[in-house]
């Protein structure tokens, strides 16, 4: 079916899915693009692809559709209730993906009220994308992708054209079950993002240089993706090029906890981060990169009044910065992996798919598997290095450390009031595995 290059209709022109459109071109396909913003239709124009003046005209005698808009909202706009929506002029039998980052209750409504209009031959695959906007243009992003068996196969090519071979999910569950996948990484995402800036935040505090910092944190058992991404754009002074603006994660946390709220379910570390988001937006960092977000913690540098630390040497500050960060990391990992077990996700799979996209993490590969077999009662592997009791310990020097030198550390704070209620569930315990700290979420 690839082999025959087919024609595609692009809803959704912004960041990601301009890449995504233009992938498609590059690839061979006639795409037609619909966009609200005529200057994008014109750049699409100038990639090779055609363009069109509404949804409706985008799908016409197209069988299959990408909707890559921003939000549930502007996915129900262009798709149903708008001026001149893609579904009643779809084909019949056309196989519609849905790349957008939306709620699961917005995909599984979305396909009920195909019913509800008559266009229940029309095959929907939830299927939202990571990877940022390079990725998307080189067709290797990851997509987590959830329909029937039938809508899937309909649309696997299309999926395999735009996605790195090894980093298609196809996610069992049906509609619905892609954008669970997709919330539950983002609770990774969504942490570490804030956890790049407050990092690096804490070394300035300590008087280490960022670079120097930087380095060594890499090298550390606190490596992770999105700190090794967002580097690059934390040590820039206007924090450029903007690659993913703070606009793009509130909307991610905003699904989190709200679908969390809607499940009863407890989202502790990614509910700190969103308040610490709600505080940049309100100073006006909404369209900046996100990784903007290390001037919460640089701003106050030498406006403290008399501070002292502890710490003196380089390798004792860089002790406490990587301590913070496994403890953040650590717990960022039992939110995300408790809750994709909440969600009767393939633990695997997820994890799988979390090592390997912008959620990576040290800590989570290493804690991971362990935290899967505590969700399905199986019994831990024994030795686990430090184990919770000294991660705590190490994070608490740090945490105490950011409170004599007067540093915000937000979630830091957050996740070892999480190891102590952790290791009150095991107090008689002498070797507590961190992988217990997924108790936590389960109680």
């Amino acid at each position: 079916m690839a082999d025959a290059k087919l024609d595609i209709s692009f809803i959704g022109l912004g960041a990601m899915g301009f890449g995504m459109a233009t992938n498609l071109v590059k690839r061979g396909y006639g795409v037609t693009g619909f966009d609200v913003w005529p200057p994008t239709l014109e750049r699409f124009k100038a990639a090779g692809g055609s363009t069109a003046t509404t949804p409706a005209e985008a799908v016409k005698d197209k069988d299959y559709c990408v909707c890559m808009v921003a939000t549930a909202q502007q996915a129900q706009s262009v798709l149903i209730q708008g001026d001149n929506p893609a579904v009643p002029a779809l084909p019949k039998g056309a196989a519609l993906l849905l790349c957008s980052t939306v709620p699961c209750a917005y995909t599984q409504s979305l396909e009920k009220q195909l019913v509800e209009l008559g266009r229940g031959d029309i095959r929907l695959i939830d299927a939202p994308v990571s990877g940022g906007a390079l990725r998307a243009a080189d067709g290797t992003l990851s997509i987590m992708a959830g329909g029937s068996d039938d809508a899937v196969e309909r649309g696997r090519f299309l999926l395999q054209e735009m996605s790195d071979p090894k980093k298609l999910y196809i996610v069992k569950g049906g509609v619905g079950a892609g954008s669970n996948m997709k919330m539950c990484h983002q609770v990774l995402a969504a942490n570490q993002i804030l956890a790049a800036s407050e990092g690096l935040g804490f070394a300035v505090h300590l008087g280490l240089e960022p670079q120097f910092a930087s380095r060594r944190i890499l090298k550390s058992d606190a490596w992770a993706w999105m700190f090794e991404n967002r580097l690059p754009r934390m040590l820039d002074p206007e924090f450029k090029p903007v690659a993913s603006a703070l606009t793009i994660i509130v909307k991610d946390t905003s699904i989190i906890t709200s679908e969390a709220r809607r499940s009863g379910f407890p989202t502790p570390m990614t509910s700190t981060a969103e308040q610490v988001y709600f505080s940049g937006l309100a100073r006006g960092y909404g369209p900046d990169d996100d990784s903007g977000l290390i001037r919460l913690y640089t701003e106050g540098t030498g406006k403290m009044g008399p501070v002292q630390g502890l710490a003196s040497s380089d390798e004792a500050k860089l002790a406490l910065v990587v301590a913070l960060l496994k403890g953040i990391y650590l717990c960022s990992a039992a939110e995300a992996i408790t809750f994709a077990n909440k969600c009767n996700l393939d633990l695997d799979q997820a994890l799988d798919l979390c090592i390997n996209a912008a959620g990576g993490s040290t800590p989570l590969r290493i804690v991971g598997p362990e935290i899967i077999k505590l969700c399905r009662g199986e019994p831990l592997s024994a030795g686990d290095g430090e184990g919770l009791r000294g991660l705590a310990r190490d994070l608490r020097e740090a945490v105490e450390e950011a409170q004599r030198l007067k540093v915000p550390v937000f979630l830091g704070s957050q996740a070892l009031n999480l190891t102590r209620l952790a290791l009150r569930l095991d107090s008689e315990a002498t070797d507590i595995p961190k992988a217990t700290i997924a108790r936590v979420w389960c109680l």
